[in-house]
């Protein structure tokens, strides 16, 4: 596509795979990331400009000119040391860029959602697209921080803006340099700092094909309505299993009961809250998410994404290759 094609957030583990992607195709890139964050790895010839979604002023001189509009920026993980900042990046800043891509007449707008907010406390069957969730479903500030901000996209999309929604599932695969939930949960499992497996289930799906499903519903998809890019449901011992493959490291054989992976999660989030200010070794939304139903069916948007996502098992390989890198982020060596 012809224009200036913005992509926020360009320098995560999502975007820098999209700005790869865009790149490529010999588009026109610029990237808006947060001051001081390492675009060191982004490809020659992409524009890079700094700006804090968290405040509006500076967005609207980052985005002019802009024909499309990516929002990728986002707090993705499931514990802060200031919950605040959850509703302050996910939430406002959604807010904040929407409303300045709309100020700089882009002609489409994509908000990357999650599917951690398409998930009630009671429910049965896979997950669709189709999935109607209130606030008081939200498991934690995560959550109803990226739930507030899809219902605003959702608004502009009623109001006949050109915005459009995706729900990427949890993206794994190489080059997660900032380290999100599923990257850190295959680091610790190589590590070995993971005796016990949770009875859960999660959706998996390679990186860079959620950059070409992004792509895909920034090209074809309808404003106002939920693009899932999901892969395969497997329980966490079924993840594991390919992850004692993939690296000769025996699986955990110890099924910890929920209720004392959630007291646990209470204990680190304390000590991460009060002592060492550094993530806990489970989160309490973490372990809350894996007491809801996880499994989706992401059939309908792909096949009308015509998107093929490939097998996990590569994706979960390529992760501990990378992962082995020496310099890689999060390495899994110490």
């Amino acid at each position: 596509m012809s224009g200036l094609t913005t992509v926020t957030g360009g320098a995560g583990f999502i975007g820098g795979h999209l700005v790869e992607l865009l790149a490529s195709r010999g588009e026109a890139v610029r990237v808006v990331e947060r001051p001081g964050a390492d675009t060191s790895h982004l490809p020659p010839g992409v524009e890079v400009v700094f700006a804090d979604v968290r405040r509006r002023e500076g967005l609207d001189d980052a985005l002019r000119g802009s024909r499309f509009v990516y929002h990728l920026a986002a707090n993705p993980n499931l514990w802060a040391p200031d919950r605040a900042e959850f509703d302050a990046v996910n939430h406002r800043g959604t807010v904040h860029v929407l409303d300045a891509a709309l100020a700089a007449g882009a002609e489409r707008i994509l908000h990357t959602s999650t599917e951690s907010i398409l998930t009630k406390a009671v429910a049965s069957g896979p997950i669709d697209e189709d999935v109607r969730i209130e606030e008081s479903d939200a498991v934690g500030p995560y959550c109803l921080s990226k739930l507030r901000a899809e219902n605003y996209a959702m608004k502009l999309a009623r109001e006949g803006k050109p915005v459009v929604v995706a729900n990427p599932t949890m993206p794994v695969g190489p080059g997660d340099r900032g380290g999100s939930p599923p990257t850190r949960l295959i680091r610790d499992f190589c590590r070995g700092a993971l005796p016990a497996v949770l009875d859960c289930t999660l959706n998996l799906i390679d990186v860079r094909d959620v950059a070409l499903g992004l792509t895909r519903v920034m090209e074809v998809g309808r404003a106002g309505k939920r693009y899932l890019l999901g892969g395969e449901n497997l329980s966490l011992v079924e993840l594991f299993g390919l992850l004692s493959e993939a690296t000769g490291r025996p699986a955990p054989r110890w099924r910890v009961p929920y209720a004392l992976g959630l007291g646990f999660a209470h204990l680190s989030e304390f000590w991460a809250d009060h002592v060492s200010g550094r993530p806990p070794q489970a989160s309490v939304t973490g372990l809350r998410l894996a007491r809801r139903l996880m499994h989706f069916d992401a059939s309908r948007s792909l096949r009308e994404l015509g998107l093929e996502p490939r097998p996990i098992r590569e994706s979960v390989e390529e992760a501990v290759a990378w992962l082995q890198l020496p310099g890689a982020g999060g390495t899994i060596r110490g």
